[in-house]
């Protein structure tokens, strides 16, 4: 069952709705995501193609497959979106307590640097796996 769950940037000049059948946590330490957060990203899972977003948002293309998003006024971290589906992955500190989602997944952990660690139980994928499961080879 779909729950809709809303959320804003800091300055609250950005208001953001969707919606999410299994809200997790994914944490990501490439090294993209820690330069444009200075930590890691967290995003929150919501259904494709629910989310609302209203206000100055504006979106940097950071690479050939991808852009983030991000409050023109207060600078606030709003997504990660992926340009061949247009998918836009939400950050998790957009909505209070990041929606009372559970952490599932960490991409790159061997990116993630010495002065922090995340604890619990959840997948923990190496970059060479992160990048397997999102570019697979092409077949010969």
């Amino acid at each position: 069952m779909s729950e809709k769950i809303n959320g804003q940037c800091l300055c609250g000049a950005i208001k953001v709705t969707a919606t999410t059948t299994n809200p997790i946590v994914r944490a990501c330490h490439c090294d993209m995501c820690r330069q444009h957060t200075s930590s890691m990203f967290m995003s929150l899972a919501t259904d494709s193609g629910s989310e609302t977003i209203e206000g100055p948002a504006k979106s940097f293309r950071s690479s050939d497959w991808a852009e983030r998003g991000f409050c023109e006024v207060c600078g606030s971290t709003l997504w990660y979106g992926t340009l061949h589906d247009n998918a836009k992955h939400l950050a998790a500190g957009l909505f209070e307590n990041a929606a009372d989602a559970p952490l599932k997944m960490e991409f790159f952990v061997d990116k993630c640097p010495q002065g922090y660690a995340l604890s619990g139980d959840h997948k923990r994928l190496t970059a060479e796996q992160t990048i397997a499961l999102f570019a697979p080879e092409e077949e010969s």
